[in-house]
């Protein structure tokens, strides 16, 4: 084989191990032996006349001549697949396994009538979830998409897009106000239990807005929780304040007992962003499938309840209503 007759599979296969630096990784992901696939990256090699790859017992690198082939191939065979993606899909139905990986709180706002109908549509799918909070890394862990609240970090090559922002109010149960008072302003907050993400300088640092205003204030707080439906439950029973998406304080939870209040209801927290990663910008039919169901679903996540809000004199004020169920996730 010389450079005239070097086959696109062949130029292909290479851009996949070079995405993953594997040859074990990414013949997994071809579904091929890994000595036929180095056999063939040696053959492009002969073909060529140079060495792409550095290869040893510990790691695998690209050459300056593999990175240089590498970026200019990779969007070249990102293409051809897109472009045959689009004509499977005109003549078929999105099939096969999906591996979904999204946090736990947010799987509680599509679970399950969300993804039942999701199902209900598309039944040759087989949706896999991953509620872990791994590290968007497709050579340790592939997937098909990964949903993440919040700035996330991503891989080289990775494509990341931002699907809503949600509007996030500041909630917290009407025992505790009425133990340790109503929040007046935000600088009030300093003095009260707060319920954050992180217990670095970011997660105790909310930004607060109204009417393009904007104040920051540090907070402090017994408790830290990276998960949403906790943050929520956690603020149901008494232990402090915490800023919540719509969803989080109003799914579910029914019982008064647990019942969230808007705290300082003419302000809102920061918005909380929701990212899709995904190992390559050229989506399956299948992915397609999946993110033009859900993000429709997930709209309704930043909406308020119906109706003026309500206070009562002593700062107490919710959305609409004189309290609100909140979220047991």
């Amino acid at each position: 084989m010389d450079a005239a007759t070097i086959q696109l599979n062949d130029i292909a296969l290479f851009v996949e191990v070079a995405r993953r630096k594997s040859f074990s990784l990414a013949a997994r992901a071809l579904n091929m032996p890994t000595s036929t696939l180095s056999r063939r990256i040696s053959e492009l090699e002969r073909a060529i006349g140079m060495r792409l790859l550095n290869r040893n017992t510990r790691r695998l690198d690209l050459t300056e001549a593999g990175a240089q082939y590498f970026e200019r191939c990779q969007g070249l065979v990102d293409e051809a697949r897109f472009a045959h993606e689009q004509l499977f899909s005109l003549s078929s139905r999105p099939e096969g396994k999906l591996t979904v990986s999204l946090p736990n709180s947010l799987a509680i706002l599509l679970l399950p009538e969300t993804l039942q109908a999701f199902t209900d549509e598309y039944p040759e799918i087989e949706l896999e979830l991953d509620l872990s909070l791994r590290a968007a890394d497709p050579h340790a862990a592939p997937f098909d998409v990964m949903l993440r609240m919040g700035e996330p970090a991503a891989a080289e090559g990775m494509e990341v897009r931002e699907l809503i922002a949600l509007t996030r109010h500041l909630y917290a149960s009407r025992a505790y106000l009425e133990k340790h008072g109503w929040p007046q302003t935000p600088a009030d907050l300093a003095r009260h239990e707060c319920l954050r993400s992180f217990s670095n300088e970011a997660g105790s640092t909310w930004l607060l807005c109204r009417d393009g205003q904007e104040e920051r204030v540090t907070v402090h707080g017994r408790i830290t929780a990276n998960n949403m439906g906790l943050l929520s439950d956690f603020a149901s029973m008494g232990l402090g304040i915490a800023p919540l998406p719509v969803y989080a304080a109003t799914h579910g939870r029914i019982a008064s007992e647990y019942a969230l209040s808007r705290v300082l209801p003419e302000w809102t927290a920061a918005p909380l962003p929701v990212y899709a990663i995904f190992p390559s910008r050229i989506l399956p039919a299948k992915t397609r499938a999946f993110m033009d169901f859900i993000v429709p679903k997930l709209a309704p996540a930043n909406g308020e309840k119906a109706g003026p809000a309500a206070g009562d004199g002593h700062g107490r004020a919710n959305d609409g209503n004189t309290t609100e169920p909140g979220s047991r996730a």
